[in-house]
């Protein structure tokens, strides 16, 4: 049994080493730097809306829009990843399957430029 707990110690003193760096580093920052707001930091930030407000305004629904379409480009760089990977194993089935897919991908993209989805007005 001591044997089962020696093997777990490394693990252990890793984890209260990690506890001590983290609590070190929450009281050095609230130590070092002045915990003031300031208006740049109160400011509205990316979404254009105002930081403090009630929270039934209507608002665009572009935010939306290009929010989805962030989601859907970001999802294509994660489906390239592991395709990219095993390309070797996959041959040319592979290859033309990913092509397909980013070619529909790209006629939605320049769809969406051309409609003026991706302007900020």
């Amino acid at each position: 049994m001591t044997e089962l707990l020696q093997e777990y110690l490394p693990i252990l003193v890793f984890l209260g080493i990690a506890i001590v760096v983290a609590i070190g580093a929450v009281v050095g920052s609230l130590v070092v730097v002045p915990q003031q707001s300031d208006p740049e930091k109160d400011s509205a930030y990316e979404c254009g809306f105002e930081a403090f407000d009630d929270a039934r305004t209507k608002f665009q629904v572009r935010f939306y829009l290009v929010a989805i379409l962030f989601i859907l480009f970001d999802l294509e760089v994660a489906f390239l990843f592991p395709w990219a990977i095993s390309l070797g194993n996959i041959g040319l089935f592979g290859f033309w399957s990913m092509m397909v897919f980013l070619a529909v991908l790209t006629i939605g993209f320049i769809y969406e430029w051309k409609k003026g989805a991706l302007e900020w007005e």
